[in-house]
């Protein structure tokens, strides 16, 4: 169930920092509340997923999807540009959670 939790936070750190950007610098009130929400969500599952992770490979993978997921949505919802160097950091990130998760033993 661990990786289950960790799942949740990281889909919901990416609500997160999309809601944020949404927001407008908490001028917006509703994407502001989302912000906070999903905030506290992400926390309360990555905090579970803790329990039985190593905080150091847990946090790591919790925020490397959360940056990945952001920088996709990004591209779609806000028309943010994606470049070669974007695609190459996003794929370096995803080669080092999955060498992450191979080394943690759980």
């Amino acid at each position: 169930m661990h990786w289950v939790f960790l799942g949740i936070a990281s889909v919901f750190e990416i609500v997160f920092a999309l809601s944020a950007n949404a927001s407008k610098g908490f001028t917006h009130r509703w994407f502001s509340v989302l912000t906070f929400a999903a905030a506290a969500v992400a926390i309360y599952f990555l905090s579970l997923s803790l329990q039985v992770l190593d905080v150091g490979v847990g946090y790591a993978i919790w925020t490397a999807i959360g940056a990945v997921g952001t920088v996709i949505f990004g591209v779609f919802l806000f028309k943010e540009k994606l470049n070669l160097g974007k695609v190459a950091s996003i794929l370096a990130v995803i080669v080092g959670v999955i060498g992450l998760k191979a080394v943690s033993g759980h």
